[in-house]
């Protein structure tokens, strides 16, 4: 591992808290050790909340195990918890997970299930923790967008128009979009709108989850079933019973799982590996990709009865780079994010930097733009983030004076008077106006600097080919011949 690994182990019985710590220090993790609950969630505020897996008796003095699953999913939702419950205490456990535990193990458990589950909670940790998050609400959040979700460019209009039209219905939802676009956000804002709101929200990562233990993850396993399998456990589709099912990276899940998926979709119901009694739930499933499925049918991975049947109501979550107007609101939004928890004072970004950050290509999308604004916090000491503090992959793009001012939110841009943030047009008729502009302004200036050459214009612009296409036929610019 490039870096240490930490997973906090807590457990009132010394004798298991030092057979679990152990076992995963010999797979290269940093153990810490605590002897109730209130101990660890010391520790995990002594350690700034830096474990990627809290691993805890439900059983336990001063505070039980959903008092600490409780605790962490208020001050760090990223860290999975995995609940260890003893053979009576099993129900507990799976309210545990209803309520958010990432898993649970049953006395005695065996040392390889013991390292498949933090394996995977590790993976859902590292991949939680650079997944674009519900920013902190402003004052008026209505003019910032809705459902939890940042933006009022037309691309989340649409998103708005859906969700509010399909969140209280049954039917299956597939999001499609870049990595980083903050698809499980929208899941959970068709969930947190929907009847089932005070019902379970179960995700699975399915990139997360090894093939041969995909079909045990979503319908559960009966005692004896394969080896290591102590006792019964259900499944994903049996724990969300009555709420939401979400799939992420639905792309992932082998063929032959795909058959089964589609039975349980169809009929609501299914059997645990091993078991004979056939299982009846009530599930709304959202699934999310950022693969071609249609790619994926063709090329023989994915199968086409199952994609149509989850693609009942298709929603794309457009990139960053389609929505650049929503980029000052997401800034602004980050910021006070990161000014709380890093304990930082920056009130704002610079003209000139706050224009670099519309024009960046955002490959990464919202993901990419947390990760920038975190790292130029932790090294702004200036109450304004100027161009000298954004790191070097936020390069030079094609300037038009007072462009920076035009695309910019009002609280982002110091020295501006009530007076100029006023008018006969609303802020967003504004921004969309002046984002035109500009676009077409940089674009003609690409052409001018290229001679005409649409593929380096392109490439100047940091956009497809395809896409300079479309903007210039938008706009009445034609190619030179």
């Amino acid at each position: 591992m490039s870096e240490p690994v930490t997973i906090l182990v807590a457990d009132d019985e010394p004798s298991l808290r030092r057979v679990l710590s152990a076992i995963l220090a010999r797979e290269g993790y940093e153990i810490l050790q605590a002897a109730d609950g209130e101990e660890a969630i010391e520790l995990l505020r002594r350690e700034e909340w830096g474990a990627s897996a809290v691993i805890t008796d439900l059983k336990m003095p001063r505070l039980d195990g959903m008092g600490v699953l409780r605790r962490v999913a208020l001050e760090a939702p990223d860290i999975p918890v995995i609940i260890i419950t003893a053979h009576g205490t099993v129900d507990n456990a799976v309210e545990a997970v209803k309520a958010g535990a990432f898993d649970y193990i049953e006395k005695p458990f065996e040392k390889e299930l013991i390292r498949q589950v933090v394996a995977k909670a590790v993976k859902q940790s590292e991949a939680q923790r650079h997944a674009p998050r519900l920013p902190l609400a402003l004052g008026d959040t209505k003019a910032h967008g809705r459902f939890g979700l940042v933006g009022d460019s037309p691309g989340l209009k649409q998103i708005y128009a859906v969700i509010e039209k399909v969140a209280d219905t049954p039917s299956t939802v597939l999001i499609t979009g870049e990595s980083g676009t903050g698809k499980e956000l929208v899941a959970k804002a068709l969930h947190e709108h929907s009847s089932r709101r005070n019902c379970p929200f179960i995700k699975i990562n399915c990139a997360a989850i090894p093939k041969t233990l995909m079909e045990s993850e979503l319908f559960g396993y009966e005692k004896g079933a394969f080896t290591g399998a102590v006792g019964s456990k259900p499944g994903r589709f049996e724990l969300a019973d009555k709420g939401t099912l979400f799939l992420d990276e639905i792309g992932e899940i082998p063929v032959e799982m795909q058959v089964k998926l589609l039975r349980a979709l169809q009929e609501s119901e299914f059997e645990r590996v091993g078991g004979i009694k056939t299982i009846k739930v009530d599930v709304r499933l959202i699934t999310a990709t950022n693969r071609d499925l249609e790619k994926e049918i063709k090329a023989g991975n994915f199968r086409e009865d199952l994609y149509y049947r989850l693609n009942v109501v298709p929603l794309h979550i457009p990139p960053l780079r389609d929505r650049r107007e929503d980029i000052p609101l997401l800034c602004e939004h980050i910021l006070r994010k990161f000014n709380e928890r890093l304990k930082k004072q920056v009130d704002g970004i610079d003209p000139e930097a706050l224009e670099r950050l519309i024009n960046h290509s955002w490959p990464g999308n919202i993901r990419e733009l947390e990760n920038i604004l975190e790292r130029t916090l932790l090294f702004c000491d200036s109450p304004l983030i100027r161009v000298g503090d954004l790191p070097p992959e936020i390069g030079v793009v094609l300037s038009i004076p007072g462009a920076h001012l035009a695309t910019a939110s009002p609280s982002l841009l110091p020295g501006m008077t009530a007076t100029d943030r006023t008018g006969p047009q609303s802020l967003k008729d504004i921004v969309r106006a002046e984002t035109e502009r500009v676009e077409r302004e940089l674009i003609m200036r690409a052409l001018d600097e290229t001679s005409g050459n649409v593929t380096q214009a392109a490439k100047l612009l940091k956009i497809s080919r395809k896409s300079l296409q479309m903007k210039m036929k938008e706009f009445g610019l034609r190619e030179r011949e």
